[in-house]
């Protein structure tokens, strides 16, 4: 029992007079602030509660759940090539040279393997009729520069298409020249994204999708590695970084 309370009880037993007014509204103002302490207590303890119960029922985190990246930004450690023909500049792969014409084809892959995953990375190509892309699902053919599996193209008339390298060695589909045209930026950094999961494969440069493709053909290699090429032809460069990869879930690849 509070003070004030017990002082106005003893009143009443006394049969003194009843205790000021103050005194009464002291009384009920501490009643109200108890009773205002238990309910915000009471409030803060349901909200813990709930919180332990969502931890402890939280799934942890798993290697599909996380995104990392397959360039340190300055060496080629975790890659395997012709060291002549890529290098790392300000931080990024360059495959090519704009003083020399490129003789064949060149690849810098990766030397672990991936099959179902969601990359991203940028991409500069410099010099007149440049062509490169990245590959992925990807295997190198022995005894040869050459590899073989899906390309992500890039280049006039390829750009965001699905290309099938020393393989069926043809388009597999292509965007419209419009949609290229709204999405590309010319002799700048750009976006691309591509999500291999199943039989489905998806293209988006700078955010706007390319190609959305679903492999009809059965017995192809649902893993490789990744690779970076820089295409025979004139004086020319293809620049790569920020390159980061998250391994998702086997899956069908026939929905979103």
């Amino acid at each position: 029992m509070s003070d004030c309370h017990e002082t106005c009880s003893k009143r009443r037993c006394e049969g003194s007079p009843p205790a000021p007014v103050a005194l009464h509204v002291n009384c009920v103002r501490k009643r109200c602030d108890g009773i205002r302490w238990w309910r915000w207590d009471g409030a803060v303890r349901i909200v813990l509660f709930a919180l332990v119960a969502m931890a402890g029922t939280a799934t942890p985190a798993t290697a599909q759940d996380t995104q990392h990246a397959l360039f340190d930004g300055k060496t080629l450690e975790g890659w395997e090539g012709n060291r002549e023909v890529f290098r790392v500049e300000d931080g990024a792969i360059v495959g090519g040279s704009m003083s020399a014409a490129i003789p064949r084809n060149e690849f810098l892959c990766t030397q672990q393997e991936y099959s179902d995953f969601d990359l991203e990375l940028k991409f500069k190509l410099t010099g007149t009729g440049v062509n490169s892309g990245v590959q992925f699902r990807t295997r190198r053919i022995p005894g040869n520069h050459e590899v073989e599996g899906y390309q992500a193209d890039l280049g006039d008339g390829y750009w965001g298409a699905l290309y099938d390298e020393s393989r069926r060695n043809k388009v597999l589909v292509a965007p419209e020249a419009s949609v290229v045209d709204k999405a590309l930026r010319r002799n700048e950094w750009n976006d691309y994204r591509i999500r291999c999961q199943g039989k489905r494969i998806q293209l988006w440069i700078n955010g706007i999708p390319t190609i959305d493709y679903v492999e009809p053909e059965e017995g192809l290699p649902a893993r490789g590695v990744i690779g970076l090429q820089i295409h025979a032809g004139p004086p020319s460069e293809a620049r790569f970084k920020d390159l980061r990869l998250r391994e998702l879930p086997p899956s069908d690849g026939d929905s979103p």
